[in-house]
């Protein structure tokens, strides 16, 4: 069965990730890739309808609540989605996945690292975590201004010391894990190139051990 390969973009809230992530599409459309993006909290009927309440303002919510519901998307989306693209051979680009929960719910609300680990052991299996992650990295106090332009979701209305505590996680689990690169946020177009620097580097590696798990249709 052929088997495709799954692509997250993380980062904290206003450093660009979701504009990346729309020319990485494209870049992989013109490379004559199968691809799909899926965006969490959502990607589904009832992941969108969880979205909703995820980030509406003015509504208070305990932390455990925001997890739950978070993994309940997430769950959703795996079945729904993720598995029946991955055996289709297609790269599955995802905007925020399971790093997002342990930088934001994990460091950010401080709930239990391993807690949060453990649950998802239930939701989710290793072959449908991600195999490679682009973490867009920048300072939160230099994302101030495009925040202040923008309508703000629940989430993104949090302190500035809360994306500081959320960037700090995201920092934490790129040393943990080879899977992530991180990327210094800079000008879209030099971000990007650099997302696709690291990019070739992961097929390249994946080609001289023989394990690359999808092909574009690209004729030779």
């Amino acid at each position: 069965m052929r088997r495709g390969i799954i692509v997250s973009f993380e980062g904290i809230d206003g450093c660009g990730k979701t504009t990346i992530v729309k020319k990485f599409y494209q870049y992989l459309l013109k490379k004559n890739y199968q691809v799909i993006v899926l965006h969490e909290p959502g990607g589904t009927k009832i992941g969108d309808r969880i979205r909703k309440i995820l980030l509406s303002k003015n509504i208070e919510m305990s932390k455990f609540c925001e997890l739950f519901l978070y993994l309940a998307s997430r769950s959703q989306l795996i079945e729904e989605k993720i598995k029946k693209n991955l055996e289709r051979g297609k790269i599955i680009i995802l905007d925020r996945y399971i790093d997002s929960t342990f930088a934001y719910q994990g460091y950010g609300r401080n709930i239990s690292l391993k807690f949060i680990k453990d649950l998802h052991s239930f939701i989710i299996e290793k072959k449908y975590l991600p195999n490679i992650t682009f973490l867009i990295d920048e300072k939160p106090e230099n994302l101030i201004e495009i925040l202040k332009r923008k309508n703000k979701d629940r989430i993104e209305e949090e302190s500035l010391e809360f994306q500081k505590k959320v960037r700090k996680g995201y920092l934490e689990i790129a040393k943990k894990n080879r899977r992530v690169k991180i990327i210094k946020r800079k000008s879209e177009e030099e971000t990007f190139l650099e997302v696709i620097k690291k990019w070739e580097e992961f097929l390249n590696e994946y080609k001289r051990s023989k394990k690359l798990p999808f092909e574009s249709k690209t004729k030779k």
